[in-house]
């Protein structure tokens, strides 16, 4: 009886010791599947992280390689309108009249204003695609509010999928940015706006771009294109300015009685054409010529400057890109590794604990 009853407390002493380690055992086994599972989740996301760090470092360099190219085409540029101005200048030296019978310089009260906007052909660039089309719908705010009818000219293809998206704005065409604009790109969208001012379709031409000042600084610019005035400011059939506060304006000024063409607030040098130059046409055919070239040099240089600025965007961008990545690589390290250890930490509670139960 004695021995009966030592045999059924062993038996439930080993029962019970048996069944609590398999207990603490399924317990741990599930725990164990848990902390791998979410291990493996965190070693995926560092991956991921990885590879798109590689992949940001990647388009930073080639927008660095590319912005350079850029940057040396707005440079390069600007000798070729410095030395327009000085001809224009010495042109209008030898005309020597007070009115410049050209249709680039046609003043009328604006009923219609067509807005050339230039934004990218792609994204991953920041704001910058974002800031030209809130600048852009707050022009078109101001002039629809003074009663002026709005056609839109998009050069880039993000611009013209965003407004042609958008039933409450009359995209009349769309152009490429492209990956280095040419004269030959110029000239197309020239002829759009040269003919849209010609047949008065619109009276005012304005230009939505942004300046390129430096790789981490841009300035999105309004700067009216048509007309070129020597007034200034252009007004709408009740006398209202419909300039934007911040234009810049292609002018004629005069200068000691002459005139001459404006665009910068920094003042170009010009100088008088040599007296024994002989003109095989009139000074007047060659400035109507002169004036849709200087028009066209300007437009190209817009479109250099504006793809300069979004390459230095993208740059930007993709640096800042590549920083977070590498932070968050970094976070998820820890994380990693702090798991690990507790999961390591976890299976050696895990062995002793039965050990012991094992040995008592």
């Amino acid at each position: 009886m004695a021995a009966t009853m030592l045999a059924s407390k062993q038996g439930a002493f080993m029962g019970r010791s048996s069944f609590a380690p398999a207990q603490q055992q399924g317990v741990a086994r599930r725990g164990s599947l848990q902390v791998t599972a979410g291990l493996k989740e965190v070693r995926d996301r560092i991956a991921s992280v990885k590879n798109t760090n590689k992949i940001t470092d990647a388009m930073k360099l080639v927008a660095a390689a590319k912005v350079r190219r850029a940057q040396e085409a707005v440079v390069n540029g600007r000798p070729f309108s410095e030395n327009l101005v000085k001809v224009l200048y010495g042109v209008n030296q030898r005309i020597r009249q007070e009115d410049v019978d050209s249709p680039l310089c046609a003043v009328r009260p604006v009923k219609s204003v067509l807005l050339v906007i230039l934004t990218g052909d792609r994204g991953l660039c920041g704001g910058y695609n974002n800031f030209i089309i809130k600048k852009s719908e707050q022009r078109i705010r101001e002039l629809n509010a003074l009663g002026v009818k709005v056609n839109l000219v998009c050069v880039g293809r993000k611009g013209a999928q965003y407004f042609s998206k958008r039933k409450q704005y009359n995209v009349t065409k769309s152009f490429s940015l492209g990956a280095a604009p040419s004269t030959k790109d110029a000239q197309g969208i020239a002829d759009e706006i040269f003919a849209s001012f010609i047949a008065q379709e619109s009276d005012k031409v304005e230009l939505v771009f942004t300046k390129f000042i430096s790789l981490i600084t841009s300035d999105p610019t309004i700067q009216t294109l048509l007309p070129m005035t020597p007034m200034g400011e252009l007004c709408d059939v009740d006398g209202k300015c419909v300039d934007a506060a911040d234009d810049e304006i292609f002018k004629l000024t005069t200068k000691g009685g002459e005139f001459v063409v404006e665009r910068e607030k920094s003042t170009i040098v010009t100088e008088a054409l040599d007296p024994t130059l002989i003109f095989e046409q009139e000074p007047a055919q060659i400035l109507d010529a002169l004036l849709p070239l200087y028009m066209n040099s300007c437009l190209l240089r817009s479109l250099q400057e504006a793809l300069a600025s979004e390459l230095a965007a993208r740059m930007n961008a993709m640096n800042n890109a590549s920083d977070n990545a590498k932070e968050l690589r970094k976070a998820l390290t820890i994380q990693y590794n702090k798991q690990r250890q507790a999961k390591i930490t976890q299976e050696l509670s895990e062995i002793v604990g039965g050990a012991a139960a094992t040995s008592g």
